[in-house]
């Protein structure tokens, strides 16, 4: 399993600063969705500069005009970037091709997305597949029963993610699981007191 940081709601400056202290502490470093519309495609650029050991993912959350927010995105330094599941199977597919061609990583977003909808987008073999929990949502989110149902539900979807207030207890259980590809931790580490201490923990915790 392997752990993934997002820095959100920040300014450039300090995002650029996080993305220096975390570069080979953890796997894959997230430009959130805020840093996206607040600085836009050029903000990926610095950040990409600030990497030189991990892998940067761009939450762009492309929702349409697929192939060519794809393209600007890894044409900037993007590794993985992320396209809603709520989204068009033309836009996916667009998505997908432009990914592909490119040697990089489509991830789907599958926030609020019904079953029905995921059967339809479930075959795309090299795509990264997000559960994610809105944070805005205020009931519960049970991580490891959400990964189990999933599992069950669409065995041949091989790389899933998971996203949505995970801790570090829930980590290492996912940790245990071994059914997961990827967790997404934000806050837990990015907001932390101490972000290093914070995501040596996750890391810790991610690669038992």
């Amino acid at each position: 399993m392997r752990l993934q940081a997002a820095i959100d709601r920040v300014s450039l400056e300090e995002a650029i600063a996080l993305a220096k202290q975390l570069d080979g502490r953890t796997d894959i470093l997230e430009m959130g969705t805020s840093l996206v519309k607040d600085y836009g495609n050029l903000a990926i650029q610095k950040l990409r500069a600030a990497l030189t050991q991990t892998e940067l993912l761009v939450d762009s959350k492309t929702i349409d005009e697929g192939a060519y927010e794809f393209n600007q995105a890894f044409r900037y330094g993007g590794d993985i970037v992320t396209v809603m599941g709520a989204a068009s199977l033309d836009t996916l597919k667009a998505c997908y091709e432009v990914a592909e061609r490119e040697n990089k990583t489509m991830m789907i977003d599958l926030l609020e997305v019904t079953d029905e909808k995921i059967e339809k987008i479930k075959d795309f073999p090299n795509a990264i597949y997000a559960l994610h929990h809105s944070v805005d949502r205020k009931d519960q989110f049970d991580a490891t029963a959400s990964v189990e149902a999933f599992h069950e539900n669409f065995p041949t979807v091989k790389r899933l993610a998971i996203a949505g207030g995970i801790d570090l207890e829930q980590a290492a259980r996912l940790a245990e699981q071994e059914l997961i590809e990827v967790v997404i931790v934000g806050s837990k580490i990015t907001k932390a007191e101490n972000p290093l201490q914070s995501v040596n923990e996750f890391m810790g915790a991610v690669h038992k």
